[in-house]
């Protein structure tokens, strides 16, 4: 028997392993598991190379729970260990067997896991006791049995094993009883060990017999040892790829297409990366990509490794050459992720590209799912932008599609302005902007249909992009101020009739919360609409935006702006005009005759302190000014209850008022219950 402290350069090396070498306790599953495959691959790699000669047999890892012991145990048919070796690999924490054993087989070794010497005793996170039963694969090895109750002490006894290999068994500490529950372990082994190069078995399989649930004599086994990205891509079909990503996400719909990485240089990278069908919730479809190293399952949180906009994609990367830390929970900086994150990139790219060039009726079929993965690449990711642009699509209204080149050539003859910049007209949303669309389509534009997540900053980057082009929303004003071809045509109004015709409906707009209206009379034609509702391009735009970006939460508070236009050459404003003119005459006759006199006597006095040094005015004299101001104001605001009293009762003013409200969707509660009432009675 042998006794003694294990070489270790802090005082105890326990508690560090228990509270912080490793992210999450269960994790220790993983270590015991991947250090059995360890053990097993380099039994066959040993046999590969003729350094061992007997028979293999049954090479499969076994995990077994003993409620009653209260243990949990891993066992292998591997190398097994010598007491010397015990010594050497167990004693001495970090110092790694597997580096020895890989210079030596180098050229031939099976994919080994282990690379830090620290993973097995990341059982002592959840055990009180851990013990070693293994005998060595070499001709007359003795059996040994190492035992340590989490002490730095440790005892070596030789012990009776029949057949080589492995047996590590943990007794499970009282405040870790869930790993002793069938359920949790299996769990852990579907989450850890689904893909391991090496069958692993839990238990028997079961079958519905005499009314139970009863064991059959077959193994469980928990794993895939060949998963689909191992094998060679020309060797798979369609319908390989669909059911091994059925298999990893059992309640999502078929993903668009998908693609498989293959490469040893300059590292070695292998994996299926899957397009699903997603058009919004962007956060919530990431950690959907599963980190692999060497068939181990390592994490899926993969940002570094994977570019930022990938991370939407789901499937599966496996590579030894991504660098782990110890408990192989954390991604380091390296330069080999750098590489891999640029290969990544352009592989999504070429694939992406070919899909275009070989099939683009499929490839535009799938834009509408596909978008959202290639706009948040080219908003993310500069060089991504500059490879995509030639195979990122522009869908109109009519549901047809275009390159970037193609749409300029499109439109370029006719929706040019007379300052010779490019303007895109899009909507956002076709039912209710469908009388904009149609305006535009009546003067031969062509509209895009711009409704996904990510288009308020795409339009943003283009607008940067495409020389001399600018974006606007077919709603953001009257149709020939979003393509100016000529200088606009003048109303034929006086400056009162255009102020006076603008307070009537002004003063009728139902209030709203956190929302302001603006009236101007423009001069649209006869045939245009008698009053048009648009939205300021910019002030919209960053509203939209400031939902995805905290830094500019500025613009999300500010009220919502709209312009109420009032087409002057329509015959139902030109009524209302004239109506007002009749109806208000008398009321506003000595109104405006007492504005216009308070006006000229505020002039005059302008004109003599103009005259004068500031200082040189004296306090009567401003108090004049600002009394004859106050005059002047108080008169127009009784002309302005007159119009609005006069509004109040015309029924052709609300009328069109709603109309213009209603084509916007902004027609809600008792104002639309009133709209309906005066269309009834109107039509009585």
């Amino acid at each position: 028997m042998q006794k003694g402290n294990i070489g270790v350069t802090t005082e105890n090396i326990f508690p560090v392993i228990k509270k912080f070498l490793y992210s999450d306790h269960e994790i220790f599953l993983r270590e015991m598991v991947s250090n059995a495959v360890d053990a097993t691959q380099k039994m066959k790699t040993l046999a590969e190379r003729g350094d061992f000669k007997g028979e293999l047999g049954d090479l499969t890892v076994r995990v077994s729970i003993d409620a009653d012991k209260g243990t949990l145990t891993f066992s292998d048919r591997g190398i097994g260990m010598t007491a010397e070796e015990i010594d050497r690999y167990i004693n001495q924490i970090a110092f790694s067997g597997v580096s020895d054993f890989l210079d030596k087989y180098k050229d031939n070794a099976n994919a080994i896991i282990g690379h830090f010497g620290l993973g097995f005793y990341s059982a002592f996170m959840v055990s009180k006791k851990v013990e070693i039963v293994t005998k060595s694969y070499r001709e007359d090895a003795t059996a040994v049995k190492w035992s340590c109750d989490g002490s730095p002490e440790y005892e070596i006894t030789e012990t009776e094993k029949e057949g080589r290999g492995s047996d590590i068994i943990l007794y499970i500490d009282d405040d870790s009883k869930e790993f002793l529950e069938k359920d949790k372990i299996q769990g852990l082994l579907d989450k850890y060990c689904k893909f391991m190069a090496v069958p692993v078995a839990f238990g028997k399989k079961t079958e519905w017999k005499d009314g139970k649930m009863t064991d059959t004599d077959e193994d469980n086994i928990v794993n895939d040892s060949e998963p689909l990205w191992t094998k060679a891509p020309s060797s798979l079909k369609d319908e390989d790829y669909k059911e091994f990503y059925r298999k990893l996400y059992p309640m999502q719909d078929e993903p668009l297409f998908w693609i498989h990485l293959n490469v040893d240089f300059p590292f070695n990278l292998t994996g299926i990366l899957y397009f699903p069908r997603i058009k919004s919730n962007i956060d919530l479809q990431r950690n959907k990509i599963q980190l692999y190293c060497n068939q181990v399952f390592v994490t899926d949180q993969v940002e570094g490794i994977v570019p930022e906009f990938l991370t939407l994609l789901h499937g599966v990367i496996d590579s030894p050459d991504i660098p782990l830390n110890v408990s192989r929970s954390y991604l380091q900086s390296d330069a080999n992720v750098k590489k891999i994150s640029t290969y990544i990139t352009k592989k999504v790219a070429d694939r992406l590209n070919g899909i275009f060039k070989d099939d683009r009726k499929d490839y535009e079929a799938k834009w509408d799912d596909l978008k959202i993965f290639i706009h948040y690449g080219m908003l993310s990711q500069e060089d991504f932008y500059d490879r995509a642009k030639d195979f990122s699509l522009l869908k109109d209204t009519e549901g047809k599609y275009f390159t970037y080149e193609e749409y300029k050539t499109l439109i370029k003859d006719n929706q040019t302005d007379k300052d010779g910049n490019l303007v895109y007209l899009y909507a956002n949303r076709l039912e209710d902007q469908y009388s904009f669309i149609e305006t535009a389509k009546a003067k031969g534009y062509n509209v895009l249909l711009l409704d996904g997540d990510l288009d308020t900053h795409m339009v943003s980057m283009l607008e940067q992009k495409f020389e001399k082009s600018r974006f606007a929303r077919v709603d953001a004003d009257i149709i020939e101020r979003l393509i100016v071809k000529e200088d606009q045509k003048k109303n034929d109004l006086t400056d009162d009739e255009t102020a006076n015709l603008s307070q009537a409906f002004r003063s009728q707009i139902p209030s709203m919360e956190k929302t302001n209206f603006y009236v101007e009379v423009q001069a649209l034609g006869q045939e245009a609409q008698p009053v048009l509702i648009t939205q300021s391009e910019y002030m919209r735009r960053m509203k939209e935006m400031s939902r995805y970006q905290s830094g500019m939460a500025f613009y999300g508070e500010m009220p919502d702006s709209y312009t109420m236009v009032l087409n002057s050459d329509h015959a139902l404003v030109k009524r209302v005009l004239e109506d007002e003119n009749a109806q208000c005459a008398d009321a506003l006759k000595p109104i405006l005759a007492e504005i216009k006199g308070q006006e000229a006597r505020l002039a005059v006095l302008r004109q003599e302190q103009g005259k004068k040094k500031p200082e040189e005015v004296t306090q009567e004299e401003k108090d004049d000014v600002a009394a004859t101001e106050k005059a002047v104001n108080e008169q127009k605001d009784k002309k302005n209850q007159v119009i609005a009293e006069y509004a109040k009762g015309n029924d052709v003013i609300h009328q069109l008022i709603d109309l213009a409200l209603l084509q916007n969707g902004m027609l809600k509660g008792a104002a639309l219950a009133n709209f309906l009432k005066r269309s009834v009675d109107m039509i009585k």
